[in-house]
């Protein structure tokens, strides 16, 4: 498993010194990464095109299953076309053995897949979301007190049976315990009782960066609101597929999940933490 702190810092400078490049994040799976470009008009990343901010920042991220290489294009004012290979790391990711959990979730009826279908296509349209909202570059902190029970990219087992990949970080703690916003965001998705995740908020963060936060005993916001960091917005809960209360707290660029502990300063979010 890698740890949290490798982080990348690097510019590159074509020939001429023109398009300077800048990148900050983690060059690993499930890393996001910020980038610059001054005089770039447009940029790609595996042939996705990216938004630019009106100083020419963007934003990527590498999903848990993310092949080694990766290209990052731009053209530049003098319509010049540029491009970087980028290589990143492998992770070696756990396995973890669930038992206790609910028949039900672990081999649904038939008579919720449908309802089960809707609510994953409701969430995949919500981190579809692609604002101008820049709070992306803002420091992200952790949303709520107690144990690391959970970390994403595990490969996970429910009652011996093989089921999706973890993608979340969970904080495990008491019913009712508040959940904080660990940025600035405006609420996309808020539903007190999903099948898999039970209560339910995304929170998107601009150019394609939401975060979603599951398991909750209650929610304090509706779709529209406004979060700042240390905002109270939800509480702690066992809803959904659970077996024991917690927060399942993950980070997304649209459909990619990122690792928010890669994100996630130390420092609990607070008004003071602004």
């Amino acid at each position: 498993m890698l740890k949290k702190g490798i982080v990348i810092a690097l510019s590159f400078l074509t020939a001429l010194n023109v398009s300077a490049l800048e990148l900050k994040g983690n060059l690993t799976q499930g890393g996001m990464v910020v980038g610059k470009i001054a005089d770039a008009k447009q940029v790609t990343f595996n042939d996705k095109p990216l938004k630019l901010t009106g100083e020419g920042e963007f934003v990527f991220g590498f999903g848990r299953d993310a092949q080694a290489t990766h290209t990052l294009s731009w053209v530049d004012n003098n319509n010049e076309q540029h491009t970087k290979e980028l290589v990143i790391t492998e992770r070696e990711f756990k396995i973890d053995r669930i038992t206790g959990v609910e028949k039900k979730y672990v081999s649904p009826p038939n008579s919720v897949l449908k309802r089960i279908r809707e609510e994953a296509k409701a969430v995949r349209e919500a981190r579809a979301t692609e604002s101008t909202l820049e709070y992306f570059k803002d420091p992200v902190f952790r949303p709520a007190p107690g144990r690391i029970s959970g970390v994403y990219g595990s490969q996970r087992y429910f009652n011996g049976k093989p089921r999706n990949p973890h993608y979340g970080l969970d904080i495990a703690n008491k019913t009712g315990t508040p959940v904080l916003a660990p940025l600035p965001g405006v609420v996309t998705f808020a539903d007190p009782d999903l099948y898999y995740s039970g209560g339910t908020v995304i929170v998107d963060h601009g150019y394609g960066i939401s975060s979603t936060y599951i398991h909750l005993s209650k929610l304090h916001v509706k779709v529209g609101d406004k979060l700042d960091t240390g905002d109270h917005f939800a509480d702690i809960g066992a809803t959904g597929r659970v077996t024991g209360p917690h927060l399942d707290w993950r980070f997304n660029w649209f459909n990619e999940r990122l690792d928010p502990q890669l994100l996630m300063q130390d420092t609990l979010a607070s008004k003071s933490s602004k």
